[in-house]
């Protein structure tokens, strides 16, 4: 019974979407109130009724409800509680129903903190998210319903994919659609104002918090991926380039320069197309995602479905709303006239070439995910694009947003002196230097990747720092930092964020160079050298988990004598689906990493063990979470939120 009642509020949920979608956008063109008006309560009515539906899918699992077809295909009465709650979207179905939550999620907060928008942009924007919302709700009840049930049920499941049965995968997916989901609401908002015909100060200053909130939460889902990928699938990485990993790195960099772009439209009026067209090809590489995740086109361990008639339903969503989106764009770009002008040394130069930058980057990851698929389309050839590409292409546009990033972010608006911005950052510059050359001068046989990730990532830090410090003015030091302390959360989030993109750099630099990898077949009882350290495989025995069995090494680390960990490494087997999976010991510490893993048996005796050494690779999630804390800081100062942008630009004109 609670599962026909979700499946009767999804359905109803769909018909109250396709009202948010027809009748506030009619009455924005009219102006006709009554018609606007009906955008609150069908945006808030949607969540309560998507939410419904989601807490019946859950009773569902949670209950292990065998008769619904989902369940049995993603569940087993043996899996512990937190993933069978997990599971719920850990499948393309009960994910897709996340994501519909999640935009109508942001709908209800556009309506409870949009109070101040001028009344017909909040219709549009609500009318905007109320269209995504059909298209999703239409594809979910057409080709991927969740609420199917089985005429005979059978008495157990088949499990979770056992990779996702891991505390990282049961919270990574829902931040990561909130954040690539939140990108709607930059999207609906950009297409609000080109329906409006008005994109000014106060476009730039509503637009900012829901883009900042969506980057902030992308920013954590890819970073929990990350740390997901590294010690469970057991071989050593954090990022492989994966077309799935790809798919959420480039909406989190068109985001970035969006992000950017928005604070030159609020401060100068200017970029005012290219902040639009960036919130356009945000929410459209979310939408490339969906697709490239959902379609089968690719082979993924992060992969939901591969159904091609799911994919044709996805493209013709992606066809329609980007398709009309850049259409209304180019009629309407012409209006978009830039009121702000800048010397080519201005904050809004450097604000232009980080812009200019993040998404050549983007379009490099994008042409390199896509290019396998579009040479067999083409010409029937099977390829690879793999790290040695990305490494190669990506990379020196991190490097020149490293560098260009303290000088941006120093000079003034309008028109600057560079000179005295780089003399103000001369002690910077000489210190990262010395950095890097003791970087250099102390590591031996090794490439110049550490040493540039080590002075880049001091110069972005300390550019950083020194930027914040600048704003405290001049005066003694207790008068200085008294207005430290008093600084807007906004600055100190600004810091942080940078900050943290320095910690990032330097550490992906230091844990690529400088790692010590060891791959050998060792039997029980031996020893052998890692590094400064000796590993000893001690034991391995078998033993049986909730709804696994597992073949766990007990492996001795020590340091000059002394035992500095005991290690359990496993090989696990989930019976139920017949799949292995990898579980990985790490003994963590701040500057490293001890990295083991247990392969299977060899027939001469012994067992494959791999084992690493990984420098400063926690840094690289602590660089991540300063972004995102950064993100959350900017999001705190009253100046971000949209109600307060809001409410200047209703004082100054009447409300349509």
């Amino acid at each position: 019974m609670i599962v026909e009642f979700g499946h009767f509020a999804l359905v109803l949920a769909f018909s109250v979407a396709l009202v948010q979608t027809a009748l506030p956008l009619w009455g924005a063109w009219r102006r006709d109130a009554r018609l606007m008006a009906v955008a609150d309560p069908a945006a808030l009515l949607q969540f309560l009724l998507i939410g419904i539906a989601f807490a019946a899918l859950t009773y569902a699992f949670v209950t292990s409800d065998f008769s619904l077809k989902l369940v049995v295909e993603n569940s087993h009465t043996d899996k512990p509680m937190l993933y069978k709650i997990a599971g719920v979207w850990g499948n393309h179905e009960g994910s897709l129903l996340l994501w519909v939550l999640a935009l109508s999620g942001f709908g209800a907060c556009a309506v409870l903190f949009g109070n101040n928008l001028p009344a017909t942009l909040k219709a549009r924007v609500l009318g905007v998210q109320g269209s995504i919302g059909v298209a999703f709700m239409a594809f979910m009840l057409l080709t991927s319903n969740p609420f199917l049930r089985l005429e005979n049920p059978p008495l157990n499941g088949n499990d979770l994919n056992p990779l996702l049965q891991d505390p990282g995968l049961a919270f990574h997916p829902p931040f990561l659609y909130l954040g690539y989901v939140g990108l709607s609401m930059s999207f609906s908002f950009a297409i609000a104002a080109l329906l409006e015909g008005r994109v000014d100060a106060a476009w730039g200053r509503w637009v900012r918090p829901w883009t900042l909130m969506a980057w902030t939460l992308l920013t954590i889902g890819i970073a929990m991926g990350s740390w997901w990928a590294y010690y469970e699938l057991g071989w050593g990485g954090f990022w492989f380039w994966d077309p799935v990993e790809n798919a959420s790195f480039m909406p989190w960099l068109i985001g970035a320069a969006l992000l950017h772009s928005a604070i030159v439209v609020e401060k100068r009026e200017s970029l005012k197309a290219w902040s639009i067209l960036l919130a356009i090809l945000a929410f459209g590489f979310s939408l490339t995602g969906t697709f490239i995740v959902r379609s089968g086109v690719i082979t993924s361990v992060h992969a939901f479905a591969n159904d091609p008639a799911r994919g044709v339903f996805i493209l013709m969503i992606l066809g329609l709303f980007m398709g009309g989106s850049l259409t209304l764009f180019a009629f309407r770009a012409g209006s978009l006239d830039a009121k702000g002008v800048f010397a080519m040394i201005s904050r809004e130069s450097a604000l232009v070439a980080n812009n200019v930058l993040l998404a050549v980057s983007a379009f490099v990851v994008f042409i390199g995910t896509i290019w396998p698929l579009v040479a067999e389309l083409l010409w029937a050839r099977k390829l690879s694009v793999g790290a040695p590409f990305f490494d190669a292409a990506f990379t020196p546009f991190m490097v020149l947003i490293a560098l260009i990033l303290p000088v941006g972010s120093m000079l003034p608006w309008k028109r600057a002196d560079l000179g005295r911005v780089l003399r103000q950052l001369r002690g910077v510059a000489v210190l990262a230097l010395a950095i890097g050359l003791l970087v250099y001068a102390v590591q031996t046989g090794r490439s110049a990747l550490g040493p540039v990730g080590a002075a880049l990532g001091a110069w972005v830090v300390m550019g950083a720092l020194v930027d914040l410090v600048q704003r405290a003015g001049r005066g003694g030091l207790s008068d200085r930092l008294s207005r430290l302390t008093r600084l807007p959360r906004a600055d100190w989030g600004k810091f942080t964020a940078h900050s943290g993109l320095g910690v990032t750099i330097f550490a992906v630099a230091a844990m690529t160079a400088w790692v010590t990898e060891d791959i050998r077949v060792v039997k029980v009882g031996e020893s052998f050298a890692l590094g400064r350290y000796e590993v000893t495989l001690v034991a391995v025995n078998a033993a049986k988990g909730p709804n696994y069995t597992t073949t766990m090494a007990d492996m001795r680390v020590s340091l000059n004598g002394r035992e500095i960990a005991m290690m359990h490494p496993e090989k696990r087997m989930y019976p139920v689906q017949a799949m292995p999976t990898t579980e990985a010991a790490i003994h963590q510490g701040v500057f490293r990493d001890l990295y083991l893993v247990i392969g299977d048996p060899q027939d001469g005796g012994g067992y494959a063990v791999r084992s690493y050494i990984k420098p400063f690779a926690d840094w690289i999630w602590a660089g991540a979470m300063l972004m995102a804390l950064g993100g959350a800081l900017s999001l705190s100062d009253r100046r971000f939120r949209a109600a307060a942008g809001a409410r200047r630009s209703a004082a100054a004109q009447p409300a349509e």
